[in-house]
């Protein structure tokens, strides 16, 4: 909880990459192909990150809503999963990043399930920036499955529901192990969480750039980092509070 100083730097980046589909369509281009030239740029913001000495970085790679995308391309997004992951994880592996997915995993193929249950055991102790890949994702079904496993303690008389805080529910959540995000990017010009991260986004400081996600570059990437520099975080404090605190 520290003011704006130069040097402020976050610790976690919350990523909603958009813009692939519209990327595709300028260039008359199936909309797989931007969804192929969106990995290219995971590849690059995870440099970003480790050369910024950012700690953790969560990706939005697959909404619990995007099944209502046409059959087809929810078909070739998957696939695109499967492949992305067998291709990149030993490079992942060979440059320490801790790989984890986050979501509801069982709605995927045996086979995927299985690539994503080998992919973490393989990083799992990995000491480098912490990748998180939000894959089936909503912060609804995330607060819902923590309140379920709250639930089914005190069914099962390990709790009172009295014991239940803010501080008990957010042990349950996605991420818990983390600090929460200090900044959120969103590409592709859209100004809303789109049910991302609800729980832990919070306090987060929002940045949003029309650059689809295929262009996000390191000038880009710089620029949220100038942005959430000049942020004073207040954490419900008056400015006064926070300057006093951190003179």
């Amino acid at each position: 909880m520290a003011s704006k100083t130069k040097d402020q730097k976050p610790h976690h980046i919350a990523i909603i990459m958009d813009g692939n589909g519209r990327w595709a369509k300028q260039r008359l281009l199936p909309r797989y192909a931007g969804h192929k030239a969106g990995v290219e740029t995971v590849r690059r913001v995870i440099k970003f990150c480790s050369e910024n000495d950012i700690k953790a970085l969560t990706l939005f790679a697959f909404s619990s809503e995007n099944w209502r995308r046409p059959k087809q391309e929810v078909s070739l997004l998957m696939d695109l999963f499967m492949t992305a992951l067998q291709r990149e994880i030993d490079t992942l592996h060979k440059n320490n990043v801790c790989l984890r997915i986050i979501g509801n995993k069982k709605a995927f193929s045996e086979k995927l399930q299985k690539l994503i249950a080998d992919a973490e055991e393989q990083t799992k102790n990995n000491s480098g920036i912490n990748l998180v890949i939000a894959a089936n994702y909503g912060g609804h079904w995330d607060i819902v499955e923590a309140t379920k496993r709250l639930a089914a303690r005190v069914e099962q008389g390990q709790l009172q529901s009295s014991d239940i805080n803010e501080s008990l529910l957010a042990t349950e959540i996605s991420l818990a192990d983390l600090p929460e995000p200090d900044l959120f990017i969103r590409t592709g010009g859209e100004k809303r969480v789109s049910n991302f991260l609800l729980w832990q986004l919070a306090y987060t400081e929002l940045y949003f750039t029309d650059t689809l996600w295929p262009d996000f570059d390191k000038a880009t990437f710089t620029k949220a980092l100038e942005s959430f520099a000049t942020r004073q975080r207040r954490f419900g404090r008056t400015a006064d509070q926070v300057e006093q605190e951190n003179a």
